[in-house]
């Protein structure tokens, strides 16, 4: 009987959980937009680890790009181990974590200085210590995941902050886009990516590139490569990688773009013509390539909804590159599903 993990299971409840989430989420929202938008906040930060890390990384680019707002990533550590205060004046404070069970995040929640600094949390539990340390709660809806490596959430994390920013900046053409994710993650999850699985069967080490919102979805295919399939990969931006990281691409070496519809696709897309006059085996989502092999995609209709249908196509591979390499997506090794970080 051929085996099927809960990981593919909840992959394919990806467009399901994402409807449920676009359901229910204006409700839960209305007043932290209202809020946002009287009081103006100066900048935005985050604290989260792991594949919420990543959705961070996301919020960040939208915040940055379409409100012009700053976003800064919080160091959980100089709250839970150095027990140091924070100060966010008129700011806003994300807290993202699948579980909301982790020690550490919830310690920056409870020990923000300013009683007038918003602090949110994107979680599965809104019964969590993180949601109630929380002034408002989004609840991600993505009903229960036991994988331990984070699809759904992820996805749905994802979707939230797609939500935030075009309420925020009142872009009803992005929400309108944002409200079809459903049906295109449908198809997104039907790509397949042969000659990549075929490349990667014995592969033990390798890179994945990204740039500006697709960078989120770099840096989360690396962590979903090495919990699943014990592959060493590191996520870099395409602007990063002749900073010093190309020094060990020789030949043969796997690289993975994830290339969006937006203003850096000649960008990436160009870094991968690079890479393969240097004899590298690279693989991008993007029809500009010529030397690299390009990976089919799904076009969503709009720049920031085109990394939502990336990370699915990818999740889709994954497991299945997984299984083929006989490993257990399900239950990694030494991983564990919520990690209670100090």
């Amino acid at each position: 009987m051929e085996y099927k993990s809960k990981m593919l299971q909840e992959i394919k409840e990806i467009p399901d959980s994402a409807s449920n989430l676009l359901d229910k989420v204006d409700s839960q929202i209305s007043q932290l937009i209202s809020v946002f938008i009287e009081q103006q906040p100066n900048f935005i930060t985050t604290v989260a680890r792991g594949s919420s890390d990543h959705a961070a990384t996301f919020l960040k680019y939208l915040f940055e790009i379409q409100l012009g707002l700053p976003v800064a990533s919080l160091a959980p550590s100089t709250s839970s181990i150095y027990e140091s205060k924070i100060s966010l004046k008129n700011a806003v404070c994300f807290g993202i974590s699948q579980s909301g069970e982790s020690p550490d995040l919830f310690s920056v929640i409870s020990g923000i200085k300013n009683k007038e600094c918003i602090t949110t949390s994107f979680t599965n539990n809104a019964e969590s210590p993180l949601a109630q340390k929380s002034k408002f709660v989004i609840s991600l809806h993505a009903g229960r995941e036991e994988s331990v490596a984070a699809t759904k959430t992820f996805v749905n994390s994802l979707i939230v902050c797609l939500v935030l920013v075009a309420k925020i900046s009142k872009d009803e053409e992005l929400l309108n886009e944002i409200y079809k994710l459903p049906k295109i993650l449908d198809k997104a999850i039907g790509i397949q990516w042969p000659d990549l699985k075929n490349e990667l069967a014995n592969c033990n080490h390798m890179y994945t590139l990204g740039r500006g919102i697709s960078h989120a979805i770099s840096n989360e295919a690396a962590l979903k490569l090495i919990e699943t399939c014990g592959i060493h990969a590191s996520s870099y931006s395409s602007a990063e990688i002749l900073h010093g990281p190309i020094e060990i691409v020789e030949e043969n070496f796997p690289v993975l773009a994830f290339i969006s519809r937006d203003a850096a696709e000649q960008s990436i897309s160009s870094i991968c013509e690079n890479l393969v006059e240097k004899k590298a085996r690279v693989f991008g989502t993007s029809n500009q390539l010529s030397l690299a092999k390009s990976l089919d995609f799904v076009k969503t209709g709009h720049p920031f909804t085109d990394p939502v249908a990336l990370i699915a196509s990818f999740y889709i591979f994954i497991e299945d590159l997984a299984v083929s390499r006989s490993r257990n997506p399900d239950q990694p090794r030494l991983l564990q599903k919520v990690t209670k970080t100090i």
